[in-house]
């Protein structure tokens, strides 16, 4: 039978059946082969930021020249548990925290023995009809080690080839030095991923109680201090004309970048207690107004 009359030539079926690879390649996967560019284009990259096609890869450009330590959340800021903690005491981080994963440990940090993930927690202590008694070492998975010096792409393969999306980072000495996850990975090429467990995008706060409010960083001053009827800006400490959000106000006050939990007073009496915030910038804060703080 004649393929130009009844169906589409052997030509065409090749085309669509490329075509259809192409589309079903994942995103990791496009990633690994930018990591792995002739020396003309990498050459042209390092010297000029920019592809051979003339494409700006300022992202894909960070898992090679970006270090594990870059990235990395401080040993101070890790959210981990014992693994002797209880069965209602790990249900109450899980809830507080929003994680999904926590690395558990025996005695410190130091001595971290796996990763527990909330899904196995639940399918197996809560969910499942036949629940064996709780022993959380018995659900514990692997995690990764890394040293500080690991390039981000090196590591980003090296968890999709073994399926272990974190991994503590180890000092010169043996203990743990820092945490690093695949989405801080991701981050780097696309930007902030925003979860289910963020502030939405267009919401720059919302009330939780009575005088406490949960706001993202990048919310503006002005408008901020317009809903609580305070002006943030007016007191001599403070140049107005050096920051316009509640993030850079902290960093002012503060002189730093502030890890998560720490709190900083506001000479108004505002507390500002950080909610999320990695080594580079602040992410969500916590305001107790006066009266609030004082109760």
């Amino acid at each position: 039978m004649d393929d130009s009359i009844d169906g589409p030539s052997s030509a065409a079926r090749s085309a669509q059946s490329d075509q259809e690879d192409g589309q079903s390649r994942g995103f990791l996967t496009r990633i690994f082969e930018a990591l792995s560019p002739s020396d003309n284009t990498l050459e042209t990259s390092r010297d000029t930021g920019h592809s051979a096609a003339g494409q700006s890869v300022p992202g894909m450009l960070n898992l090679r020249r970006m270090r594990v330590e870059d990235v990395a959340i401080p040993k101070a800021d890790i959210v981990a548990v014992p693994v002797t903690i209880s069965k209602e005491d790990l249900v109450k981080v899980f809830r507080e925290n929003g994680l999904t994963r926590m690395p558990v440990f025996e005695g410190t940090l130091d001595t971290p023995l796996g990763l527990a993930n909330l899904k196995d927690f639940a399918l197996r202590y809560i969910l499942s009809e036949d629940r064996p008694d709780y022993v959380l070492r018995d659900m514990l998975r692997p995690l990764l080690f890394v040293p500080p010096s690991m390039p981000l792409g090196v590591l980003l393969q090296k968890m999709q080839a073994e399926r272990i999306h974190m991994a503590l980072v180890i000092d010169e000495y043996g203990g743990t030095d820092g945490l690093v996850t695949i989405e801080d990975l991701i981050e780097q090429v696309v930007g902030d991923i925003e979860d289910e467990h963020d502030v939405e995008e267009d919401v720059l706060w919302h009330r939780e109680a009575p005088g406490v409010y949960l706001a993202q960083a990048k919310a503006p001053l002005d408008e901020f201090g317009a809903e609580i009827g305070i002006d943030l800006t007016r007191h001599e400490d403070i140049d107005e004309e050096e920051v316009d959000t509640l993030g850079g106000l902290v960093i002012m006050l503060s002189g730093h970048v502030p890890a998560r939990g720490e709190v900083i007073k506001h000479p108004a009496g505002l507390e500002f207690e950080v909610v999320e915030a990695d080594p580079r910038r602040i992410k969500r804060l916590r305001i107790r107004l006066p009266n609030a703080a004082a109760a």
